[in-house]
Order: C-alpha cells, then sequence, then structure tokens
C-alpha cells in the first residue's frame, strides 16, 4: 500500500499568532516578534532575545483541567483546536494517530518543582507533578481529548522531533497502519534554569541595538540563535478518505528523508544534512530542481549557516531554489520548529509567495544562495522542502507539495 497523504487542516499558537491567519499575515509581512525576556528565580535573573507566546491559560482551560495541563501541552491543545475545526474522527478512533515531537517536555513543571524545593523549602511537591513533566503528555492529552485510539508517539530529537513526527505519521498512513493523524510538535522551555543552560553553551544571540532584530541567519553578523516557543498541530489523512468527506485540502505530505550524522554533539554535519534531503527528494520521487522554494533549519549560528549552505549546495547545485530563514521571525521552537515551519512552507505554497529572511542586511559571503532578503517574494512552484536539524546530528527534511 502506497496511499497520497494530505493536509486537510492546520494550527499553531505561536509567537506570531494564535490563528492561522494571524501567523501567515505576520509571516509575509516579515514581522519579528523577537523581544527582550527576563527570565526570573529566586533573587538570580537572566535577560535574553526570545519569541514569546502571549497566552492565558485560564482563558482557555479550567482550574481543575490546569493542574495537569503543562505550558507546553496548553499550547498542543491550542493548535490541535483550530486544526481539528470542523472534523470529527467519529468512525475513525481507531484508525487515527497522534504524533508529537517535544525537545523537552514539561520544562516550566520541572522548573516549579525545583524552586519549591530549593528556593521555598516545601517539603513535598504536587502529587501530578510527573504527568506534568512526561515528554508524552502533551500527546496523550490529544488522543484524550479527541478519543483518539490509534498509535500515539512522542518524538524528542531536539530540533528535529516535529519534523519527525510528522514524518512518521505520513508513513504510518502511507503504507495503512492508520487512516488519519494529528501530528506537530510543541515546546515551552523559557525559564530560568533551561535559559541559562543554552545561554551556558554559548549559542545564543547577543540582543542587537533593535531587539527585533536580534536573529539574522546568513548575515555575517549574526551571533547565535533566539529561543522561541509555541506549537503547531496537523492534520493528516489518507487522500481517498479526504475526498470522500470532501475536505479542504491545503497541502500533500509529499516526501520525508532522515538521517544521523553520527560524529558530534553539537556540531552539524554536512553530509548528513545532504542525506536527508537527497532521501526526502528519492521518497517523494522528485528531482532537485522539482523544488521551488526551501525553507531552511537557518538557526543563525555561526557554524550551522555556513553547513546548511554548503548541504543545499550540494543537493541542488547552481540552480538551488530560493530559501526562507523565518526563525528570524518566530525564534527558534526546538521541538516544534519543523511542525511551524512546515506549516509555514504550505503557506508559501498555497500564497505562491516566499516569506522574507529578515534583518539580512550584511550577507555573509560564505553563505551565497537567494534567502528572500528583506521582504516576501512572489514565486510559482509546485513543492517546497522543510529542513529541520538538530543537535545529537538528526536530520529530518519534509517535502510538501501544493493542491
Amino acid at each position: 500500500m502506497n496511499r497520497r497523504v494530505v493536509v486537510t487542516g492546520m494550527g499553531v499558537c505561536s509567537p506570531l499568532g494564535h490563528t492561522i491567519e494571524d501567523f501567515s499575515r505576520a509571516l509575509f509581512a516579515g514581522r519579528s516578534a523577537v523581544h527582550l525576556l527576563e527570565c526570573r528565580a529566586g533573587e538570580g535573573s537572566l535577560t535574553v532575545p526570545a519569541a514569546t507566546v502571549s497566552l492565558r491559560p485560564e482563558d482557555h482551560f479550567s482550574k481543575l483541567e490546569l493542574t495537569t495541563l503543562d505550558r507546553f501541552s496548553q499550547m498542543a491543545l491550542l493548535a490541535a483546536r483550530e486544526a481539528m475545526a470542523g472534523f470529527s474522527p467519529e468512525g475513525l478512533r481507531e484508525r487515527m494517530g497522534v504524533y508529537v515531537g517535544s525537545g523537552m517536555g514539561g520544562a516550566g513543571h520541572i522548573e516549579g518543582i525545583y524552586q519549591d524545593l530549593f528556593l521555598k523549602g516545601a517539603r513535598r511537591v504536587r502529587p501530578v507533578s510527573v504527568v506534568n513533566i512526561m515528554n508524552n503528555a502533551a500527546a496523550a492529552h490529544l488522543a484524550i481529548r479527541y478519543g483518539l485510539l490509534g498509535a500515539n508517539a512522542t518524538f524528542s530529537n531536539a530540533c528535529a522531533s516535529s519534523a519527525n513526527g510528522i514524518g512518521e505519521a505520513l508513513r504510518a498512513i502511507r503504507h495503512g497502519y492508520l487512516d488519519a493523524a494529528l501530528a506537530g510538535g510543541t515546546e515551552a522551555l523559557l525559564v530560568y534554569g533551561a535559559v541559562h543552560a543554552w545561554h551556558a553553551l554559548g549559542v545564543l544571540a547577543k540582543p542587537a541595538p533593535e531587539v527585533a532584530a536580534s536573529c539574522r541567519p546568513f548575515s555575517a553578523d549574526r551571533s547565535g540563535l533566539v529561543l522561541g516557543e509555541g506549537a503547531a498541530m496537523l492534520l493528516l489523512e489518507a487522500e481517498d478518505a479526504a475526498l470522500r468527506r470532501g475536505a479542504p485540502i491545503l497541502g500533500e505530505l509529499v516526501g520525508y528523508g532522515v538521517s544521523c550524522d553520527a560524529s558530534h554533539l553539537t556540531k552539524p554535519d554536512a553530509a548528513g544534512q545532504v542525506r536527508a534531503m537527497k532521501q526526502a527528494l528519492a521518497d517523494a520521487g522528485l528531482a532537485p530542481g522539482d523544488i521551488g522554494h526551501i525553507n531552511a533549519h537557518a538557526t543563525a549560528t555561526l557554524a550551522g549557516d555556513v553547513v546548511e549552505t554548503a548541504a543545499i549546495r550540494e543537493v541542488f547545485g547552481q540552480a538551488a531554489p530560493p530559501v526562507s530563514a523565518t526563525k528570524a521571525m518566530h525564534g527558534h521552537l526546538l521541538g516544534a520548529a519543523g511542525a511551524l515551519e512546515c506549516v509555514a512552507a504550505i503557506l508559501a505554497l498555497r500564497e505562491q509567495r516566499l516569506p522574507p529572511t529578515i534583518n539580512l542586511d550584511l550577507p555573509d559571503p560564505l553563505c551565497d544562495l537567494d534567502y528572500v532578503p528583506g521582504a516576501c517574494r512572489e514565486a510559482r512552484f509546485d513543492y517546497a522542502l522543510s529542513n529541520s536539524f538538530a543537535f545529537g546530528g538528526s536530520n529530518a527534511s519534509l517535502i510538501l507539495g501544493r493542491r
């Protein structure tokens, strides 16, 4: 069995907006959500550029619900609500699964436990702490909310987590294990301890004079990545089932490639990225020239942007398509990055417009592709590639098709 898999719903809870419409408007307008965030714990504080989600949990969930909902689960449920709007899984529950990526799970709840124990002198923590923290909590909540009885899987491969989730959902539907899936990612790690850990690694961007411009992918003066948070979810269905119910088809998921560098925990390897992109092309049955747009991983680290540029050059040659680096606007959502950028690629296909790479005023000579600098651009293309390359050497590439 080798069924076609289509996207029939999308939802986001992102720094650029809480709906697909708001996210799309900000994405193509080149609006940055980056601002200065102060993280505090006791007498300690750390201020960094970050992209946050404006969210009042009490506006969406009851007090009882919130006892078991860490922020990363809250955002997954909100994104899924939009993706599932108008869709009933009735009659499909045993053939519909949930595939979610998250790099750090309930980081906020872990932070709260440590503060209670070590700063406030608490003798015990809440009995529901484990179910808030566990990485599969968001996927479990989604299954419970919609009564989905099929496979329930959580992927924790750092920045490739949600791209892995979407790709594995594609395989499950394509090969007949499922008929539909809710797939995506969620991440909420902007707490004192986690941000301090990233700061210690030396990869975070320095605040720019204009803070919104702190993330500068492919720029000669880039200084590192900007952390973000949020969630994005896609409703995936076998094409025949979607057509039978008259579903709106937003795009098609046509290719998925994965690889591992197996060389270094933090240093990217072009060869591994090349393998992932080539696998995705082979899986889709496409040639490099068929791809009209790439949403790059492009975190704005000194090494990462150069390595990804070299990998794209090796796969696509001198005829490489235009490349967008949307993290300059919404920050790096880590485990949720692949899902949010998959949504961005689908929107680009539907709009026939390329999202801009903002803040690219001083091009790096070592990064010599067309990065759509400054403003969005109209284009005619049928396929887009979205890259997610992670610490640990995990690489994932997704190819989306226009419908």
